[in-house]
Parts: structure tokens; sequence; C-alpha cells
């Protein structure tokens, strides 16, 4: 699960308001354990998505460095992007982490 002390001042958006967003170039993760954690929640919520259709909640950073909050169904992750329900992709290395439910 994902914690953050500042759940309260996370924006949530749409999934489909990630076409106009911009994320940032290098990872939003400096350390090596939990950007692999970070690989491993990104294959079980395919596993979620695709097995059981189930949502969860995605924390990730944009280029302005911004904290947003999206609920969705992950279809496919590789070590770069993740695809969401809606064929939209968000990258990997914007990801700070995942909250199943």
């Amino acid at each position: 699960m994902f914690a953050t002390s500042i759940d309260s001042d996370i924006e949530i958006v749409q999934k489909e308001q990630l076409a106009n967003m911009r994320f940032p170039q290098g990872d939003v993760l400096s350390d090596e354990l939990a950007k692999q954690r970070r690989r491993a929640d990104a294959d079980r919520a395919v596993t979620l998505g695709n097995a059981y259709h189930g949502k969860l909640d995605i924390y990730f950073r944009t280029a302005d460095g911004e904290t947003k909050r999206m609920a969705t169904t992950i279809w496919a992750a590789d070590s770069a992007y993740l695809t969401l329900k809606s064929g939209t992709s968000l990258p990997l290395r914007a990801v700070l982490g995942f909250d199943f439910y």
C-alpha cells in the first residue's frame, strides 16, 4: 500500500486527462529497491486488471512536481509504461506507488 502524509492534498484525476499531462524525464524513485517493488506491484496490478477487472489507485508525479492520484484498471505493464483500460499509457518512471483495494 502506498502511503503519503499529504493524502488530502493530492489531486484526483481521470485517465482521460493523462494525454494533456507531462511527466518527468528522470525516475521519481531514486532507491533501487523501491523501483523493484514498483515493478512487482505493476505486474500484480496487471493480474488484478485482467483476471478480476479490479481497479486500484495509482499515485504519480507530473513534470511540474505535482502528485496526482487516479483510480483505474491496468491492462499491461512493461519496463517503461503502464497501459490503462482506456488504452492510455503512463510512464512507469512517473509512478510513486499503488493502492490496491
